[in-house]
């Protein structure tokens, strides 16, 4: 794991963070930022796909192996249920 330190600085009416070049995202990349107490986490945004491409990525996912069937149980009676 990369660690560095920096500090943040005032970017018009936002407070902002110059990141390393070595753990830069790129330019341009959307990301993503976690808050949870003092740590906050950057990670890039997920691609936004189109419906067509999520159905076939559906499509392309590995169907069932063999498909169990399950054994039919008998009720026993039970006189005064």
């Amino acid at each position: 794991m990369t660690t560095a330190k920096t500090r943040t600085f005032k970017s018009g009416n936002s407070e902002a963070v110059r990141i390393p070049k070595d753990m830069a995202f790129g330019e341009g990349v959307e990301l993503v930022i976690v808050r949870s107490g003092d740590v906050m986490t950057l990670y890039p945004a997920p691609q936004k796909k189109s419906l067509k491409e999520m159905f076939q990525a559906l499509r392309d996912l590995p169907g069932p192996g063999e498909i169990e069937e399950r054994d039919t149980e008998e009720i026993p009676e039970r006189p005064g249920l």
